[in-house]
């Protein structure tokens, strides 16, 4: 205040005077500046780091917006609340594919049932602020007690089209010890018709009815139309018990559904051990799933053998053998 009233008040008060002090103020300040900056440039970078992101990872692996891609996938994998440590693993390999998707928009959710500890409250919480990537269902958790028609016939009602419809062309339904090659699997279904459309590894392997077996719970993909069939669909909801691929199978043989099948087999396999099968082999580079991941090891493996860390730059902070 003293400054302010003094600059008013003095008749002999001087712009030129102000600007020459200012600078012999802000000369000394700049220099030792500079002189940090070249000769500790590495702290600076160091600082900038560590600022936490405001938004730490994306919601959608897709260098386009959902206007403009011409395909637009829903992964949504089938997991339960304690398995944080695996969510973040899941994250993590599928955000380091985005590069490699070009005009396509891949939405990766995460599905659970309700909530019922309070450390599961707290901590599924703070990931969904974190990431956005939460889908809460309102069913007991289970694997073949209908978490799976719960998934699929909610979509048309609590999905946003944000404008489009339909939201998405596929809906994937997989479990969190599957790994999907995102770029093979998005070449795939575009070049299918988008309509009617049940892929994924055929059960059983030898099978060559066009409309008949199921496909693996490892993965499979429904086009957006049987999505909605499921949701309105008698048939389904009356049978949404049992094994839960068999009961896909089951709910589009009866309804006379899902007449495009496309088998991926060898593409999508189990994790390679022990004798080879139809549906267990080594890996291949075309690959676009591997299923049977059950531990850290399994997915280590499997991300190595599709050198998902190649484009790790060189640096002095790390040293990787």
């Amino acid at each position: 205040m003293e400054i302010k009233l003094r600059f008013f008040q003095s008749p002999k008060f001087s712009l030129q005077k102000v600007s020459t002090a200012a600078f012999l103020v802000l000369l000394p300040i700049s220099l030792m500046a500079l002189i940090f900056f070249v000769v500790y440039p590495g702290d600076i970078r160091l600082q900038s780091l560590s600022a936490p992101p405001s938004n730490c990872l994306p919601s959608s692996l897709a260098n386009v917006s959902s206007s403009e891609a011409d395909l637009r996938i829903l992964l949504g994998v089938l997991t339960v609340a304690e398995a944080y440590q695996r969510r973040d693993l899941i994250r993590r390999a599928y955000l380091l594919q985005q590069p490699l998707l070009s005009a396509s928009r891949v939405d990766v959710r995460f599905i659970l049932c309700r909530l019922t500890t309070e450390e599961q409250r707290t901590f599924v919480a703070m990931e969904i602020m974190l990431y956005g990537d939460v889908i809460i269902l309102d069913c007991a958790e289970n694997v073949n007690e209908g978490k799976t028609y719960d998934y699929l016939s909610s979509l048309p009602r609590i999905l946003d089209a944000g404008g489009r419809w339909p939201p998405y062309d596929y809906v994937v339904k997989t479990d969190d010890d599957t790994y999907y090659l995102i770029d093979k699997l998005s070449e795939t279904l575009r070049g299918l018709p988008r309509v009617d459309v049940y892929l994924g590894m055929r059960v059983p392997c030898w099978s060559t009815g066009s409309e008949s077996g199921f496909m693996s719970g490892m993965g499979y993909a429904l086009s957006w139309d049987l999505v909605e069939w499921v949701a309105a669909s008698e048939v389904a909801r009356q049978k949404r018990l049992g094994p839960e691929d068999i009961m896909v199978g089951v709910w589009l043989n009866e309804g006379g559904r899902g007449k495009n099948r496309i088998n991926m087999m060898p593409r999508m396999y189990d994790y390679p051990g022990g004798p080879e099968t139809c549906f267990r082999h080594g890996f291949i580079p075309d690959s676009v799933a591997v299923h049977k991941l059950k531990d850290n090891l399994k997915w280590a493996k499997t991300l190595q053998y599709f050198n998902v860390t190649r484009r790790l730059k060189k640096s002095k902070l790390y040293f990787i053998d």
